[in-house]
This record gives C-alpha cells, sequence and structure tokens, in this order.
C-alpha cells in the first residue's frame, strides 16, 4: 500500500492522522452514518421507479470533436494517475472527481444507448464537484512538474465534456427542469458512496478521503455536526449545480444567436445542416 498512502504527510490533520479520523465522536458517528444511509435508501428507492427515460434513434455518430475531447480527457486522467503513483497517493484516485471522469470517459467512448443516458443525466448531479475544486482549490501538495497544471485541466475537462455531449444531443439528453427524481436518484448513490466506501477506506488508511472524516479549518459548519450539515446543503447544491449548467447550455446552444446551432437542447446535432465539430 505504499505507493496508495506512502506519500500522503499524516502531520497535516485536514488530509489524515488519527486525530482527523477521530474528529466526530465515535458513538454520533455511527448514529449518524445509520441515519444519513437510511435516508438514502430512501431517497434511493423513492426516485428510481419515477425515472423514466424518452425514446430516441440512437444515432452512433463518431464526430471529430468527440474523438478530440476523448484524447484530452484520457491524457488528463492518464496524468493525474501518473502523478498520483509517482508521489504515492494513488488512494486519491477513489474521489469523486477520479469517479466523474472515468464516468465522462464511459460517455464518450460507449456506444449510444439507454445506459449511456442514464450515465449522463446521473453525472449531471456531480458537477459541483469540480466547480468547487476550482473555487476551493487545494493544489498546495502538488509539487511534481505540471502537476498542479493537470489539476486545473482536469477540472475544466470536467464541465466541457457535458457541453458538448450535450450540444450533440441524442442520448445525450436532460429530463425537465421541473423534475427532480434523475436529481434524488443521483444524490443518494454519492452520499452512499461517500458513507460506505470513502469512510471505510478512511478509517482504514488514516486518510481523509474527500473531507468526509474531519473539515476544512475554514469549513463554516465546523464540528461534531459537520457531516449532516454538508449532507443537507449538497442536496441543494448539486441540484442547483445540475440545473443551473443546464439551462446556460440551452441559452447558448438553442438561444444566443453567437453560438445556437439547434432549436432544442434534446435534438440530435446530427439532424440538423451542421458541418462543425
Amino acid at each position: 500500500m505504499d505507493w496508495a498512502t506512502g506519500g500522503i504527510d499524516m502531520t497535516i490533520t485536514k488530509y489524515a492522522g488519527i486525530e482527523c479520523i477521530n474528529y466526530v465522536d465515535l458513538r454520533w458517528r455511527r448514529i449518524e452514518t445509520t441515519l444519513i444511509l437510511i435516508a438514502c435508501t430512501y431517497m434511493f428507492f423513492w426516485s428510481f421507479p419515477k425515472c423514466t427515460l424518452p425514446t430516441v434513434s440512437y444515432n452512433d455518430s463518431n464526430r471529430l470533436g468527440k474523438r478530440i475531447l476523448l484524447v484530452l480527457v484520457c491524457l488528463c486522467w492518464g496524468m493525474e494517475m501518473g502523478f498520483k503513483c509517482a508521489s504515492r497517493t494513488g488512494i486519491y484516485l477513489l474521489n469523486p472527481c477520479h469517479i466523474t471522469t472515468a464516468m465522462q470517459i464511459y460517455l464518450l467512448t460507449a456506444k449510444p444507448s439507454k445506459a449511456v443516458t442514464t450515465v449522463f443525466r446521473i453525472h449531471l448531479n456531480y458537477l459541483n464537484g469540480p466547480l468547487l475544486a476550482i473555487i476551493f482549490y487545494e493544489t498546495d501538495t502538488r509539487e511534481l512538474p505540471l502537476e498542479a497544471t493537470v489539476y486545473w485541466a482536469q477540472h475544466l475537462m470536467m464541465l466541457i465534456v457535458p457541453y458538448y455531449l450535450l450540444r450533440s444531443g441524442g442520448v445525450y439528453n436532460v429530463e425537465g427542469l421541473k423534475e427532480i427524481h434523475w436529481n434524488a436518484l443521483a444524490y443518494s448513490l454519492l452520499v452512499a458512496y461517500h458513507f460506505t466506501v470513502l469512510q471505510t477506506v478512511s478509517i482504514a488508511t488514516n486518510v481523509n478521503m474527500n473531507h468526509i472524516m474531519c473539515p476544512l479549518d475554514s469549513d463554516p459548519f465546523r464540528g461534531q455536526l459537520h457531516r449532516t450539515a454538508v449532507f443537507f446543503h449538497q442536496m441543494i447544491l448539486c441540484p442547483l449545480v445540475c440545473k443551473t449548467y443546464i439551462l446556460v447550455s440551452e441559452y447558448l446552444l438553442t438561444k444566443c444567436e453567437y453560438t445556437k446551432v439547434k432549436n432544442t437542447l434534446s435534438c440530435d446535432i446530427d439532424s440538423v445542416d451542421d458541418k462543425s465539430l
């Protein structure tokens, strides 16, 4: 496990260490985890039956822009994995932003299907991750050449890829703005991942995975209830960022005279007379 955690400074309490892992009282941590997982389970079984998919023509287009994006995303992700192994911090590849990047690679490579639409709609709810990573960036431990640059490139690419896919249309379509079932489904999966996989890995390695065990010093909700606070404010932020992203994309793709390429967001770009990437 040296390649995974050997390079992590356990003295920096916001990233790792016994003090961080034991920040929340053990008894309350168990109660909190149980209650949140019960809420996630309810949210999942409430939303899943109501998540429907439209019938669209599966146009397996292989546009140049899609191939270029795939190369760039794979290059960023590959370099990031290389940096993690070189710095012996490979465990951070389990963080949500890396999982979301993997989902985008799947979306850029998989043949059109209902599974692609499902993954696409779910991953749109995780765009608050790269947005927060850009606003509250943490690059102080990235000391290798170009390591910080790749950090910025990867998170920017995470915000660019969905826009291009929305532009392509077809299986890359979204639910109505007033529909919240896909948001609830995606959020239940995200929280369950944090409180099962990431929390378990954190306890086993003493590494604070995605700040699941202890908060940053600047966290306004710092205290024994900081994880409960995160559960509620991210319940608002995740769908808010998702819906805002869709609204902005819809305006740029269907209304703005300088960037308009089609009449509706769900329209397949190959069904219109378009010669661009």
